[in-house]
Parts: C-alpha cells; sequence; structure tokens
C-alpha cells in the first residue's frame, strides 16, 4: 500500500496520534496501532481527468491503480469551487461562510487553525508534515507562520512555481527534478525516512501546483501526449450554453480562460500532461513508502481543491456550480480493510468539508461538534450507503452577477441565481442529473417537475437560514442572507449591492491613505 493520498489523510494520522498518547490506538474501538496518512490535492482537476473514471485519454496509472485497490467516488463535490476557500474547508471541515477565508473576505483566522486536522494530528502525537501550494494566509500573521504547525515544511506562498528551484521548499531537489510535481515526490521519500525514525505514525500533506494554470507540464510527460487527438464532451463549446442562466455568462468562466475555446487540443494536451506528472509523483509516493515498510498501515486520500469546466458549456474556469467545476476525483485507500473492499465505486455524496472528519476519524481524534463534514470510513466497507441527502454549493466571490448558490441531492441539482440587474431576471436552474449528467436540460419551468422542484427550494431555504444563523462575523457575509432570498425583491438587493460598493470604495480610500 503506499501513503501519499489527500490532506484527509494527514487529518486522520494526527488524529489517531492524539487519541493514542502514550500507546497511539486506532480509532474508537479499534486496537490496531494508528494508520498513517497521506493526503494528496491536486490544482483544478476535475472528475473526469483520470483514467478510472472512464476516461480513455488521459495517462494516470497509479491513480487507475490506487483506485482499483481502494474506493473510488463518483460525487465528490467542493463545496466552494475556487483554491483559497476550498483548502481551508479541507482543513477545518467547514463550510466558507463559517470560516470566512476567501478571496474578497478575508484570511484565515488563527482559532480555525487550531482545530484543523494537522494541527488536531499533531496534539495527537503524529508527526506531520505538508508541502506545496498552501493558498490561503492566517489573518494578522506572516506566512511563514504557518510552518510552526508542522514537524516538516517545504509549503509556498501564492501560486507557486513549476520551476523547482523557485519554490525554496523543495529547491535541492531541482537538478534531478526540475519540474516541481516529482520534485514534491521526492520529498515525500525523505519525509518517510524522518517520520520511520520518529517513532510516531503520521499525516503528510502534499498540495501540488498541478494542473493549474500556466499550463507548463514537464516534457517528460508531454511526450507521452504526442501525436494525440482528443474528442470533446457532449457539452464541450458556448452552443451548449444556450439553455444556462445568462448570470452564468458573466462569470470569470465564460469571460476569460479562451484558451479552452481557441485552442482546445493543445489546452487539453498540457492540461492531461500535469495530471500525468502528479500521477507519476503518486508513484513515487508509494515507492517510499514501501522502500519504508509502512505501505501496509498507511492510507492514501487523492483529491483536487476544484473541478475545472476545460471548455464545457464554453466555460474555462471553475467557480460556478456547474458538474465540471465544482466536481473532483476523490479516491481513499485504506490496506488494512479487506480484499473485498477494493475496487469498490461509491455514489453518495460526499464533499471537500469531509475531508477532515475522515482524517479525524481514521485517527480517532475527535473533530470539533460543529463540523460540516461527514465521517467517510462507513463508505470503505459499503460503498452502497450515504452520509447525507443534500449538499450546498456556494461561490460568494467575483462579479456580482455570478454569484450563486446550489443544492445538489442524489440525481438532482439546483442551482438560484439572485442578480437581476442588466436586464437578467434572477433564474432558477434544475438539472435531472441522473438522466442528464452533462446538464444540457433544465426543467425548472416544466410543470412535470413542479413537485421535485418544491422539495428543492425548500431544502435551498433551509442551507439560507443556516447561512444567516451560522456565519462567521466580520468577513462580508453579513449581505447573502437577503442577496440569496428568493422572495426578496430585487430592488432590496440592488440597495445591499450599493452600499457593498460604496464601503469596498471608502475601506479602498483608507487603504490607500495609510500607505
Amino acid at each position: 500500500m503506499s501513503r501519499h493520498c489527500c490532506w484527509w489523510l494527514v487529518i486522520l494520522w494526527a488524529t489517531v496520534g492524539l487519541a493514542s498518547a502514550g500507546g497511539l490506538q486506532g480509532a474508537e474501538g479499534d486496537k490496531r496501532p494508528p494508520p498513517n496518512i497521506v493526503f494528496l490535492l491536486s490544482d483544478d482537476q476535475t472528475f473526469r481527468a483520470a483514467g478510472c473514471y472512464g476516461n480513455p485519454q488521459i495517462i494516470t496509472p497509479h491513480l487507475d491503480q490506487l483506485a482499483s485497490q481502494g474506493v473510488r467516488f463518483t460525487n465528490h463535490y467542493n463545496t466552494t469551487s475556487i483554491c483559497m476557500a476550498s483548502r481551508c474547508s479541507v482543513l477545518t471541515g467547514l463550510y466558507e461562510y463559517r470560516h470566512g477565508c476567501n478571496f474578497d473576505h478575508g484570511d484565515l483566522q488563527p482559532r480555525f487553525m487550531q482545530q484543523s486536522y494537522p494541527v488536531l494530528l499533531r496534539q495527537a502525537g503524529y508527526f506531520t508534515g505538508m508541502a506545496g501550494k498552501v493558498g490561503f494566509e492566517l489573518q494578522g500573521e506572516k506566512f511563514e507562520t504557518l510552518a510552526t504547525y508542522f514537524e516538516a515544511w517545504a509549503g509556498g506562498p501564492g501560486q507557486t512555481f513549476y520551476e523547482t528551484e523557485k519554490n525554496a521548499g523543495i529547491a535541492e531537489y531541482a537538478s534531478q527534478y526540475p519540474h516541481s510535481s516529482r520534485a514534491y515526490g521526492a520529498w515525500s521519500q525523505d519525509f518517510f525516512r524522518r517520520a520511520a525514525a520518529s517513532g510516531k505514525p503520521f499525516c503528510l500533506s502534499i498540495s501540488f501546483k498541478a494542473p493549474h494554470l500556466p499550463f507548463t507540464p514537464d516534457p517528460i510527460d508531454v511526450a507521452q501526449y504526442a501525436g494525440k487527438s482528443f474528442t470533446p464532451p457532449p457539452n464541450y463549446g458556448a452552443i451548449n450554453a444556450r439553455h444556462l442562466s445568462p448570470q452564468s455568462q458573466t462569470s470569470r468562466a465564460a469571460t476569460g480562460y479562451r484558451e479552452w475555446v481557441d485552442d482546445y487540443q493543445e489546452t487539453l494536451r498540457k492540461y492531461y500532461a500535469l495530471i500525468t506528472g502528479v500521477d507519476a509523483a503518486l508513484g513515487m509516493i508509494r515507492q517510499g513508502l514501501a522502500e519504508q515498510g509502512l505501505s501496509d498501515n498507511t492510507v492514501i486520500i487523492f483529491t483536487s481543491d476544484n473541478g475545472y469546466n476545460s471548455g464545457s458549456h464554453g466555460f474555462g474556469d471553475k467557480v460556478i456550480p456547474y458538474e465540471e467545476g465544482s466536481k473532483s476525483p476523490l479516491v481513499i485507500y485504506d490496506p488494512r480493510l479487506p480484499e473485498s473492499a477494493a475496487g469498490g465505486v461509491c455514489h453518495a455524496l460526499t464533499a471537500n468539508v469531509d475531508m477532515a472528519a475522515t482524517i479525524c476519524g481514521l485517527a480517532g481524534v475527535p473533530l470539533p461538534a460543529d463540523s460540516d463534514g461527514r465521517d467517510l470510513r462507513p463508505l470503505l466497507t459499503n460503498p452502497e450507503g450515504h452520509v447525507r441527502s443534500s449538499l450546498p454549493l456556494f461561490n460568494f466571490w467575483g462579479t456580482p452577477s455570478a454569484q450563486s448558490m446550489a443544492i445538489v441531492t442524489p440525481g438532482w441539482k439546483y442551482i438560484y441565481w439572485y442578480y437581476a440587474g442588466q436586464g437578467m431576471p434572477a433564474t432558477e436552474e434544475l438539472f435531472p442529473l441522473a438522466s442528464d449528467p452533462y446538464e444540457m436540460v433544465t426543467v425548472a419551468n416544466d410543470p412535470q417537475y413542479a413537485q421535485q422542484l418544491a422539495s428543492m427550494r425548500q431544502l435551498y431555504a433551509e442551507e439560507l437560514q443556516r447561512i444567516s444563523e451560522r456565519r462567521v462575523e466580520g468577513h462580508g457575509y453579513e449581505p447573502y442572507p437577503i442577496l440569496f432570498a428568493r422572495e426578496q425583491s430585487w430592488e432590496r438587493k440592488a440597495e445591499v449591492l450599493d452600499a457593498l460598493k460604496g464601503a469596498r470604495r471608502g475601506s479602498e480610500t483608507s487603504e490607500k491613505g495609510a500607505k
């Protein structure tokens, strides 16, 4: 077995260590030693961009093998589909409006880092490490402060770099691995040697830059796609967006990232090559676990911080709540489970907020009681089960006209686009995902589905009430119970937006005066 997965696995290891100080044990009632956890997080990988998800055009042999040995999840959503917020949701198990960290909303409060899975696991006795793109900073602290939360650190600020030599934490590997993806694999191998020497269970989190823009893959991986051409998905191109909300056409997914429309073949080639590089690093991680004799007790979790539209409906970016932009692969491999669990496929609704709960569950460490996540361990041996009946998706960031909230249930998705300015009507969309996985038809206005629409509206209203009651203060989420309310007039919403614009202008003026 191998020890590389996701941030989730890292959390699980740390949790086990906490529960067993002075004689580490696994989860409650489990007398085995706590598992090691490897949490692997790619950046901008949509759920269809992996061979094990039925894609014959991409080369991901190590991820495919991991899925054949573990459990593959087919309905894994990132509740906020953008890196900064999603990564904090992974760490803390909280929805964005609970932790408050995203572009335009602010940095992560240190109190939330204190209840993140790496910190909980380290307190429990785990040897913890993190490398790669972090994607956020702590409120009032320098970026370097994050290193103090781990025993081994190679995290980088901002977007980090594909050139290994430009990333301080892994620069020593540049001569052998000039591209960062394999360099993180080499760093992980060294981490395993340190972890084994510590005598503690470990939790390792690796956060790859790939396949984020700019699309500059390792030449080794580009060569594997030489001469290949790619078949676009059925919903490719703006011609397949005519039925979608006018608000979605104002998002940066529609207005930017035009390489996906202008040169689909070459753009996809580079995107796939970057993912193949991450897959190669996964292979190195598993090799490193085997060399240290750690494979049989290391859980590996692999996922991504958000999906990517990749030209579907003519969209290039993520952010908006359609399938390609909000869903990512999720594979969990626990070598301690019986062979009958290998190759499981689970269609339950899962989310980025479930990572912390799952990792802590593996480690036997309790997560704070107000977590939004669910422990996915029961699904590893019962993939036909479920952990929730519905899931919210949010976009609180960017141009107001493209902000929205959505609700997903098994087989259905409801989206409400509140913005009604510039001649656009507020819009509801309802997609029967079970029969229309590419979201080619919205049935919100079809009387045949009136009962389903009413049910989704009710779930939407319940989540909106939770935002009103549970949002973190001081991070700009106060307007959303009004903006996202279906019954509220556009005139009232427009007043709120005007007030927000005025407040932002005043804040910008104050900041300039302070410089």
